[in-house]
């Protein structure tokens, strides 16, 4: 069974620092990508970044230039460094999986991570 479990959220000043971990397990392939989403009070869940595990990074314009996805692919992990935070970041972060799972492609989603940014 595959696990994904997400950490790092909290409060945090506008123009401050938070980073988010994304361990994966439960999967031996090696070729995985890893998918950051969230979700602002009142609004749908988006895509704003994923990193696969050759390296590959792909960024939503609204966070471009201040996040940055890396990974840790001995441990199957991905960290989401948010600098420069704005209040408009505050939402519910979830970490997204895709994996090979018996020569198909699944995924799997973490419980989310509450991110604040308020004075």
């Amino acid at each position: 069974q595959v696990h994904i479990v997400e950490s790092g959220g909290g409060l945090v000043h506008p123009g401050g620092s938070l980073r988010l971990s994304c361990a994966a397990s439960g999967f031996t392939n090696d070729t995985w990508r890893m998918n950051w989403y969230r979700q602002p009070p009142g609004q749908e869940r988006a895509l704003i970044a994923d990193i696969t595990s050759g390296g590959r990074t792909n960024y939503d314009a609204s966070v471009k230039g201040r996040f940055t996805a890396s990974r840790d692919n001995v441990e199957k992990t991905t960290y989401l460094q948010m600098n420069d935070l704005k209040p408009e970041d505050t939402a519910v972060y979830y970490c997204n999986v895709d994996y090979v799972w018996e020569g198909m492609w699944r995924d799997s989603w973490g419980q989310g991570t509450q991110v604040t940014v308020s004075s």
